[in-house]
């Protein structure tokens, strides 16, 4: 898989294994935050630029209220996009990546990526290299299994309790972000597929109305999600028999089956991806 321009060591190396699932090197992270550009929703100035923030053209000048909106604006969708990147496997555990030539792939300024990039390296994401840039994280096979562990004692039980307690149509309301999960594994998108399998955990644990779980329990996703050298490779098959769990819990949930509820949130979370 290719490595996105604004690494400073190139291309990763091929890795072996057949029909592995694929993330773009020029995939929707970069055409969200190109498409943000050219709406005009970039900083008119940041710490990176010698120019004065200026107007819209016709010699007025931007408040400094709106100025600083606009680029907290900005900030946040560099900071998604690049968690989308990560999540794609756009960005390569162990690759620099340096942050004028991010934010020229992004059509936005250094700045807003600097300080993405400085909250990714806060949760853990990435690490700062004095003078170079932030490289990706290398996690180790304890830290994706701890991972793992954590949000199945969180999800586990709570799907368990609420299956106990929902009436079926409450989970039938589900099925098109299940579905969704499907159709991306179906293609071996894995952008795609890791953002609509959180957005399928993110309303199953919605039902608890608790705000709280839900915003641990979706960190947790998303940190499982970074990429890995311990599973470098993502097979199409492993996301299909993914997404086929969610299905499999809705129907059993749909039916009042506990027991294959039970089983299949469990399998579940024992080779979630």
């Amino acid at each position: 898989m290719p490595a996105p321009r604004g690494t400073t060591r190139g291309p990763s190396r091929g890795r072996p294994g057949d029909e592995p699932a694929h993330g773009s090197a020029h995939g929707p992270a970069y055409e969200t935050l190109r498409d943000a550009a050219t709406r005009g929703d970039r900083p008119a100035h940041d710490a990176g630029d010698d120019r004065p923030a200026g107007g819209s053209g016709d010699g007025g000048e931007r408040r400094p209220e709106a100025a600083q909106v606009q680029r907290h604006s900005v900030r946040g969708q560099v900071l998604e996009a690049l968690r989308a990147a990560l999540a794609a496997g756009e960005l390569v555990p162990g690759e620099v990546y340096s942050a004028p030539a991010l934010g020229a792939r992004f059509g936005v300024s250094a700045t807003p990526v600097r300080e993405a990039m400085q909250r990714l390296a806060v949760e853990g994401a990435v690490e700062v290299v004095p003078n170079r840039g932030f490289r990706v994280a290398e996690r180790s096979a304890r830290e994706v299994a701890e991972l793992t562990e954590v949000r199945a004692l969180l999800e586990v039980p709570v799907v368990l309790s609420l299956a106990q307690s929902l009436p079926a149509g409450r989970w039938a309301a589900l099925r098109p972000l299940a579905e969704a999960t499907v159709d991306a594994a179906a293609c071996g998108d894995v952008g795609r597929y890791r953002a609509a399998d959180r957005a399928f955990h993110r309303a199953v644990l919605s039902l608890t109305g608790n705000e709280q779980l839900v915003a641990v329990a979706d960190d947790l996703h998303r940190r499982a999600q970074w990429p890995s050298h311990v599973s470098p490779v993502v097979r199409r098959g492993d996301l299909v028999a993914d997404a086929a769990d969610h299905t499999a819990l809705l129907d059993a949930l749909c039916a009042a089956d506990l027991h294959t509820a039970e089983s299949v949130v469990r399998r579940h979370f024992s080779g979630a991806k």
